[in-house]
């Protein structure tokens, strides 16, 4: 589970990195119109009613430039905001505050629209058991934030990289040659502190990964009908994962079904990003 303490232990390589691609030998711009240091101001400000995500990291965009930015914030991450609400004040070098201003702005707007929208997914499946899931179809070189942001809008991670757990796909069956041949390979090769996870789509696949002794069984691009059928067949001998075609819509149906997770790519790849701005700059005494 990515958390606030993993994501300050690793962020600080990802956002130097993303400052190099904003700023490749000066910002042109500032400089132009700010030859030298000078102190001043700027509001952040919610455009959108939502929930904020990614204030440290923010700040730490600004820190990186210049440990001088002090930035005195009045909400922390998971809570709920309104449009026009102010959320914190930026005070420092306005060199900084120009150069930063974009970089820092992505990294906030992005994660607290995957918060706000792993959120209203969240809301969907209370009073059930069902836990929600996100998957690693994230942005290259983001996985870390885009996580954190799932939980922090109240959803779980799912592995976070191949070297997390076994997840035989479809791709991976073929290559073995069936469902059972690659399961007996991964428990003959994965150390025993790993579960293995295999995606199915067939109820004579559902057999089959139950026979092999699958720990959790993922039930993708099933129907309805096909899930509670699959359900029965694996009967309590396997965890369960529905992925694939899981819209919004079909959460409560899903959850009724009663399987134990269910996936979305969704969550990080689709999720609009949160309107929030930058604004007021101005110099002061």
């Amino acid at each position: 589970m990515i958390n606030g303490v993993t994501l300050k232990l690793n962020m600080d390589d990802y956002i130097l990195n993303a400052l190099k691609e904003d700023i490749t030998s000066e910002d042109v711009s500032t400089n132009a119109v700010m030859r030298e240091y000078v102190v001043g101001e700027a509001e952040l400000i919610c455009k959108e009613d939502g929930i904020i995500c990614g204030l440290e990291v923010f700040e730490r965009v600004f820190t990186l430039l210049d440990e001088q930015i002090e930035f005195d914030c009045k909400f922390i991450d998971g809570q709920s905001v309104q449009k026009g609400q102010l959320i914190g004040i930026l005070h420092g070098d306005i060199r900084v505050l120009l150069s930063g201003e974009r970089t820092a702005l992505n990294y906030l707007q992005r994660m607290s629209g995957i918060a706000t929208f792993t959120k209203s997914y969240v809301d969907e499946l209370k009073g059930y058991r069902t836990k929600l899931l996100d998957t690693r179809k994230t942005t290259p070189n983001n996985r870390i934030f885009e996580k954190y942001a799932v939980t922090v809008g109240g959803g779980c991670n799912h592995r976070y990289n191949l070297s997390d757990g076994v997840l035989l796909k479809d791709n991976h069956i073929g290559a073995a040659g069936s469902v059972t041949k690659a399961i007996l390979m991964a428990k003959e090769y994965a150390p025993f502190v790993r579960k293995i996870e295999v995606e199915v789509e067939t109820l004579e696949m559902v057999r089959e990964a139950v026979a092999a002794g699958a720990d959790i069984i993922m039930l993708d691009n099933m129907d309805n009908a096909t899930m509670r059928r699959a359900l029965e067949i694996i009967d309590g001998k396997a965890q369960t994962e529905c992925s694939g075609n899981v819209t919004i819509e079909r959460l409560k149906e899903i959850a009724q079904i009663g399987v134990d997770f269910v996936s979305s790519g969704a969550l990080t790849h689709s999720a609009p990003i949160m309107d929030i701005s930058l604004k007021n700059l101005r110099p002061v005494e």
